[in-house]
């Protein structure tokens, strides 16, 4: 399956028409004569044949095109955000990261906003589980080394909602781009609340200068030719802070034996060793800190969505949580206890 994780979630969806009740309505709501024009018109050729249809936040539509070409297709609300990307993606492109060519720039597609890369099918979603660690850091690390500085391009922001710890609003967690829920409006599970306060309070220390890099990294996102990245995919997940604390999402988002799973602690924690080495240098005590406490915020954040949207708590336990907030030397003595 062609790996986009596009919002954490990836449905399949054949032919033009929805296959799938579960897949969210933008990604099925892709006007076909539309689509045909705008492909005419920035691609210089129509659709020939539809390869797939998935995707969460975007409309992700694998295409061949007459004249033969398979391109990929994202729909998506419009955000000055989205060019930005694009331009960050066709960087690391032309700097040999690999990642898909961008085919165009951000375009507008009704009242939403389109582009358009080419088709990288095939890959594993993992590398061997006992290279998994190291796999995983030296992508990450190889993209840090290559990718634009936040000076060199348009401002990134906002950040993706799991990602969006120091966001603008006034209280603990921000808007999902997917749902109504105002998060800090519901009650229950306090311990997810503790966690994310607790960690997002020591990111607001000590904090370093901003890098460019990915902040989903999933396995879905990844496809590997066995132990070697073959290529990273979802570039609206691009945003700009410290690199201890995208590094700090990395290593708690990725899987070693199934993509279904998110890093244990363990995991996380060769994956942050393994970073040091990729980048030639060891992670600071304080570096870690701020990764361990990024791990936490982004894995409660999810957690608290489950939560209040009836789901299983799947993306962090309470005892998980009082080990990585150790871990990032915040005190989890006084975490509130679940209710149970």
């Amino acid at each position: 399956m062609y790996g986009l994780g596009e919002g954490r979630v990836v449905v399949g969806c054949g032919g033009f028409t929805c296959q799938d009740a579960e897949m969210p309505p933008h990604a099925c709501a892709v006007d076909p004569d539309g689509l045909a024009r705008w492909c005419l018109e920035h691609l210089g050729s129509p659709p020939a044949e539809e390869i797939f249809r998935s995707g969460h936040l975007s409309a992700v539509i694998g295409l061949r095109l007459a004249d033969g070409r398979e391109v990929v297709v994202k729909v998506r609300p419009a955000a000055p955000r989205i060019a930005v990307c694009v331009e960050v993606q066709r960087r690391l492109f032309q700097a040999g990261y690999p990642c898909p060519e961008p085919l165009t720039g951000a375009a507008p597609f009704g009242g939403d906003i389109a582009t358009a890369e080419v088709y990288i099918p095939g890959g594993s979603v993992l590398p061997g589980a006992d290279v998994a660690a190291a796999a995983f850091a030296e992508a990450f690390a190889r993209l840090i080394r290559l990718v634009p500085s936040p000076a060199e391009v348009s401002a990134l922001a906002p950040a993706p909602s799991w990602a969006a710890w120091n966001h603008a609003g006034n209280g603990l967690w921000p808007r999902s781009e997917d749902s109504d829920v105002d998060l800090d409006e519901v009650s229950g599970a306090e311990w997810i609340d503790d966690a994310g306060r607790r960690a997002r309070d020591r990111l607001r220390i000590g904090a370093s200068g901003a890098v460019i890099g990915h902040c989903d990294w999933l396995a879905d996102n990844l496809r590997w030719s066995g132990d070697t990245l073959q290529v990273v995919h979802d570039w609206d997940s691009v945003t700009a802070d410290s690199e201890d604390v995208l590094v700090g999402f990395a290593a708690a988002l990725y899987s070693t034996i199934d993509a279904d799973k998110l890093a244990t602690v363990e995991d996380t924690r060769r994956f942050l060793v393994a970073y040091g080495h990729a980048r030639g240098r060891d992670l600071s005590a304080d570096e870690l800190h701020r990764a361990w406490a990024a791990g936490v915020w982004t894995r409660a954040y999810d957690a608290k969505f489950q939560h209040a949207t009836g789901r299983p708590i799947t993306s962090l336990s309470e005892d998980e949580a009082r080990e990585r907030l150790r871990r990032a030397g915040t005190p989890p003595d006084e975490l509130t206890r679940a209710t149970r």
